[in-house]
């Protein structure tokens, strides 16, 4: 959050934390403390802020100092798969190890690559101690599901080999960054459960890249260019060498000065790398290195540059110069591996070792922020996280939670094989962490979606008060919940219409029933008679119901079941997404759920019996019904 909006937020801390050493019970920083700790972390204005709330300012330092223990609790936070993967990787080191005592080829030969889900691809020359990898997201949008696997495979293997992460936020353009993306994506990292040693930004560099770019043009590695954009695009498609090319070096020199001091000639030039035009990888024939931007202020450097350096002649001598060992890129980048290398020698830097894995794909599913930025300001969601949406935090609304994220990107391990992979097997994992442990409640359709049911026999006694069970019958940590009885019950409309006069059913949680009178058209006069001798299992009809009563009234509930937000099941690269936008892909239908649903937070996690998994994106409030997000359960709805 920037601006007063930030210092606003800044204020409700000091408030929240007065009389408590941390946001979470207890004597360490819990969860919500780590979140809101990184977000500061990510924000230029904090430094300045917290001289004036000494509270808040006390209490960051307390987690600062407490990162390390943090560190170390994530061993414990990690799935199954995580550990396991992580065992993998000690148990390739040892043996490379004891092949290299007994000299039968050394610690530097590779272990199988394309293994999927394996993570013993053996770093070269990675040393115990000695591993640095980074994170480098672009702060012009939230994290993806992409990003997060990038995040937790740098660090996966910076905390394998006990070295160190850098989140590195790369701020090469100011026309799509902001302060806000970047505290977006501190907070989305600390939800994903990851603590970087540090976090840094390309525009740290600023200054050191303009005069590399002195050096290498006196060099003859960099020449000014005047050639048109599209013109340009053209000429590398063809391998047509630009006029500028071949310019003498004090000439580049001195459109460099224009280009810095933002006059018109400036304006109207770039730098290029001098490579190869002839070369048939096209991404080594001469790309832009450097371009002008007059036209936005920076989100840290405000306008003090009107020149920046483009992602692809940044990054390698940031990784060089921040001491990153091995750089860690998706397969879409490996046409880029031999420019990075030319790059890092061209710059006198040292080279960074370069692994790429596949990326993440996901069927009905675009990773572009681009066009996902495209559907935010055209209002067709929510916004960035939207629970359609594949982002971090769109994921976590619609109900996935970290461990399952972590297992499932885990799971994939470090492997080239590129894939597109089904959203089934994910949610499938999250189902699994979340079914043992998530209360049951109760919930009827609204309107004609239920029929109210006369019920004879009813006791008196059942009828004045609430009993309390279980919200999770195999889970006493679940707690335990009012269940009234009485009179008149609600029945779903669909259960109504299968019974037929005389038949014995079964009213969930209570007993047996025998169906006196069947509901007429308009669902009037539908009535049974409560029967509690009868056999439970001898029934064909299982209801669940709500009981009808004036001193616990039922919780309004919205509904709200979503679809893929795209119709396409594998989507290209030149796909125009917009036109296939699934504008059905959001259904709501209002319901009616058990009194104690008002209680229910939002994020809280839940089974609506007979209707699935759901989650709280909106409470119950006087007057405002509880939206409720249904959460797949990994079988795909045709």
């Amino acid at each position: 959050m920037a601006g007063t909006g930030f210092e606003a937020a800044a204020k409700e801390l000091e408030a929240a934390l007065a009389g408590r050493s941390f946001l979470a019970d207890g004597d360490a920083p819990g969860p919500s403390d780590l979140a809101v700790w990184g977000a500061l972390a990510a924000a230029p204005k904090w430094e300045a802020l917290a001289k004036k709330l000494p509270v808040a300012a006390k209490w960051h330092a307390r987690v600062t100092s407490s990162a390390s223990e943090a560190k170390r609790a994530l061993a414990d936070y990690m799935p199954a798969a995580a550990r396991a993967a992580k065992e993998k990787v000690a148990a390739a080191q040892a043996a490379r190890a004891a092949a290299a005592a007994g000299g039968e080829g050394g610690g530097g030969k590779e272990a199988k690559k394309d293994a999927g889900g394996s993570f013993e691809i053996g770093l070269k020359d990675a040393v115990q101690g000695g591993v640095v990898t980074r994170f480098p997201p672009e702060p012009s949008g939230f994290l993806h599901i992409g990003h997060a696997k990038a995040a937790l495979l740098n660090e996966h293997f910076a905390r394998a080999y006990q070295g160190r992460l850098i989140l590195r936020f790369d701020d090469t353009n100011p026309s799509k960054e902001n302060d806000d993306f970047v505290t977006a994506i501190m907070a989305d990292v600390a939800s994903l459960g990851i603590i970087p040693d540090c976090v840094t930004y390309t525009s740290d560099h600023f200054d050191a890249l303009l005069a590399k770019a002195d050096e290498m043009i006196a060099a003859g590695h960099l020449y000014a260019d005047k050639t048109p954009v599209e013109l340009m695009r053209a000429q590398r498609m063809d391998g047509i060498e630009s006029e500028a090319r071949s310019q003498p070096a004090a000439e580049s020199a001195r459109l460099w000065r224009e280009m810095q001091a933002g006059s018109a000639e400036g304006l109207s030039c770039c730098l290029r790398f001098r490579i190869s035009m002839s070369d048939p990888n096209k991404a080594l024939r001469d790309p832009v290195a450097y371009r002008c931007n007059v036209a936005d202020a920076h989100h840290r450097t405000g306008r003090r540059y009107n020149v920046y350096p483009t992602y692809d002649c940044a990054c390698p001598f940031v990784d060089a110069v921040e001491g990153v060992t091995h750089a860690l890129r998706t397969s879409e980048y490996r046409d880029r591996e031999a420019q990075y290398v030319w790059i890092q020698k061209a710059m006198g830097v040292r080279s960074v070792h370069l692994w790429d894995y596949s990326r993440l794909n996901f069927e009905f599913t675009t990773l572009s922020k681009r066009k996902l930025g495209a559907f935010v300001a055209a209002g067709a969601v929510d916004g960035w996280d939207d629970p359609r949406f594949p982002t971090v935090q769109g994921v976590m609304r619609r109900g996935l939670t970290v461990p399952a994220l972590r297992e499932f990107i885990l799971s994939q391990g470090a492997s080239k094989n590129l894939n597109t992979m089904s959203w089934e097997k994910l949610w499938t994992m999250n189902k699994r962490l979340i079914d043992p442990v998530c209360p049951r409640h109760t919930a009827v359709e609204a309107g004609a979606g239920r029929v109210l049911l006369s019920l004879e026999g009813v006791p008196a006694a059942e009828e004045a008060a609430a009993r309390a069970v279980p919200r999770h019958k195999k889970c006493a940590a679940a707690g335990e919940k009012a269940q009234w009885r009485g009179s008149r019950v609600w029945l779903e409309a669909a259960d109504a219409a299968a019974l037929s006069a005389g038949e014995e059913f079964t009213l969930m949680d209570w007993g047996n029933a025998v169906v006196t009178a069947l509901p007429g058209a308009d669902g009037a006069g539908f009535a049974a008679r409560l029967r509690p001798e009868g056999d439970v299992k001898g029934t064909k009809l299982k209801a669940h119901w709500l009981a009808d009563v004036a001193a616990a009234p039922l919780t309004p509930l919205v509904l709200r079941e979503l679809g893929h937000l795209i119709t396409k099941r594998k989507v290209e690269d030149g796909d125009d997404v917009a036109a296939l936008f699934n504008a059905e892909s959001d259904a709501r239908r209002p319901a009616w759920g058990d009194a104690d649903m008002r209680r229910l937070a939002k994020g809280e996690v839940l089974q609506l019996e007979r209707k699935g998994y759901w989650i709280v994106d909106e409470a119950a409030a006087e007057g405002r019904a509880a939206v409720l997000i249904g959460i797949p359960d990994g079988r795909e709805k045709k």
